[in-house]
């Protein structure tokens, strides 16, 4: 109950008004991209923060909004990715679209002169794309086109593709009983389950259904095949009165009033997300608590001497005490907190090196508290190279009569590189155990060295060969 007083106290008048007039404007902002790219990409964003806001505890990532300049940076890459259809929208869009049109669909469409047409095209093989929008607005997929806005009747749509007409090639898009543009372009599907003999104006077709929830008529221009797509679905419709069907099942007025019951539903909900969303913004940004975390940092070391090697770290991490907003804190992820050193200025021998706020990246939002340990001791030594001999390491015993009475190893000596304190003491580079209780005779066997410090590199490979000789005991 406590917990709940505090996030209403202080609920102004001001920010009623805040809150219902940005959800409006998220609301309007659905209306007018409903149905491309732009809408998703912000559906899923929206989401993902309402989701992770509510289930912090499951660590669900989230957006980072309680930062202006990260908004601003994913608004302009929005802006700057979805262009071509932010300008189609503003551009197709009349003032009273922008602030309360609602979008139209199909309702008391003629679909009987909307068949007569299509058969009498189809008689004369007379190609033909006719686009019948649903609920989605199609403005920023099609592009081109003549506007019409005439009457529709059969003498006009088969007018429209009839050969000798310029606007023959495009698309004619019917809205209710008018025809609304004619020569429009339609996207091509990309799909490539398509059949090859789709010509264009099939792939076209495939293309919008798979963008749209449009109703597409493709009439072959080579067979006067009639084919109807909607959605991933391709009719191809051989009579008559199986298209009748289908235009009264996804278009005629009985349809048209359950897309208006769904629509009105889709629209309610978007209206209920948008306020969701804005007052979980706004209570995330006015009532946002700093919490305290604490997180183990790798070191990373910059600009080291190519000629030294760091021979050991009082410490390969660093605890760091950060706190800001619960929110952000919930979001980090590891490889957004980086501690980097400069070993420019390192010597030879042990370094006593300072850890401060300098060397330390944290994500926007976020204040450092403690660093722990404070201070790092390196050791570095500068790399030799060194000659060594090879000694085989032979273990247990040969088998009974037997005696080793030569081995060699080829070759005899490897050129090592290390730090100069580590190689001093050292003077034979040992192989790998070679078991005798397994020979009986002479041969070659192929061993890998053991090299102490891990620090040590080999020039060349680490393998090498250890050639034996191995005789029986004489009896006296």
């Amino acid at each position: 109950m406590e917990a709940l007083l505090y996030f209403f106290s202080g609920f102004r008048w001001q920010d009623v008004l805040d809150i219902l007039l940005n959800s409006y404007i998220l609301f309007r902002l659905y209306i007018l991209f409903r149905g491309t790219n732009i809408i998703r990409v912000l559906l899923v964003l929206c989401v993902l923060w309402a989701v992770s806001q509510a289930a912090v505890p499951l660590g669900l990532v989230i957006t980072n909004w309680a930062r202006q300049g990260v908004i601003t940076v994913a608004a302009l890459i929005i802006i700057i990715v979805f262009r071509n259809e932010i300008s189609t929208v503003l551009r197709t869009k009349d003032l009273k679209s922008f602030l309360w049109g609602i979008p139209r669909f199909q309702s008391h469409t003629p679909l009987n002169i909307i068949v007569d047409s299509v058969y009498a095209l189809a008689e004369k093989k007379i190609g033909a794309l006719i686009v019948l929008p649903l609920k989605q607005d199609l403005e920023s997929v099609i592009q081109g086109g003549i506007p019409i806005k005439g009457k529709l009747s059969q003498e006009m749509l088969v007018s429209i593709f009839w050969p000798d007409n310029p606007l023959h090639d495009g698309a004619a898009v019917i809205q209710e009983d008018r025809i609304i543009n004619a020569g429009v372009i339609l996207p091509l599907s990309k799909r490539g389950d398509l059949p090859s003999f789709f010509g264009t104006r099939h792939r076209a077709a495939s293309g919008l259904t798979e963008l749209t929830d449009a109703l597409v008529i493709v009439i072959s221009e080579e067979s006067g095949k009639v084919s109807l797509f909607k959605e991933n679905l391709t009719y191809n419709i051989k009579y008559r009165s199986v298209l009748e069907t289908l235009l009264k099942e996804h278009a005629g007025d009985d349809s048209a009033k359950k897309r208006f019951k769904h629509q009105t539903i889709e629209l309610a909900a978007a209206a209920l997300i948008s306020l969701f969303c804005v007052t979980g913004i706004w209570f995330n940004f006015s009532k946002g608590m700093e919490t305290l975390a604490t997180h183990e940092v790798p070191v990373e070391f910059m600009n080291p001497d190519q000629r030294m090697e760091i021979i050991s770290s009082s410490a390969s991490s660093v605890k760091l005490l950060i706190s800001g907003a619960k929110p952000l804190i919930n979001s980090i992820k590891p490889e957004q907190i980086n501690i980097k050193l400069n070993l420019s200025q390192a010597a030879i021998g042990v370094n006593k090196l300072s850890i401060i706020k300098e060397n330390i990246l944290l994500p926007p939002g976020i204040r450092l508290k403690k660093i722990e340990p404070s201070e790092l001791e390196i050791t570095l030594d500068t790399l030799i190279e060194k000659q060594l001999p090879i000694q085989p390491n032979w273990t247990g015993k040969l088998p009974k009569g037997l005696i080793l009475k030569e081995a060699k190893a080829l070759p005899e000596t490897i050129q090592v590189t290390g730090g100069g304190m580590a190689l001093k003491d050292i003077s034979t580079i040992f192989t790998e155990q070679i078991l005798l209780d397994k020979l009986t005779e002479s041969g070659t066997v192929t061993i890998g060295l053991i090299l102490t410090p891990p620090s040590l590199r080999l020039k060349n490979n680490t393998k090498v060969n250890i050639k034996y000789l191995i005789s029986k005991k004489s009896i006296l």
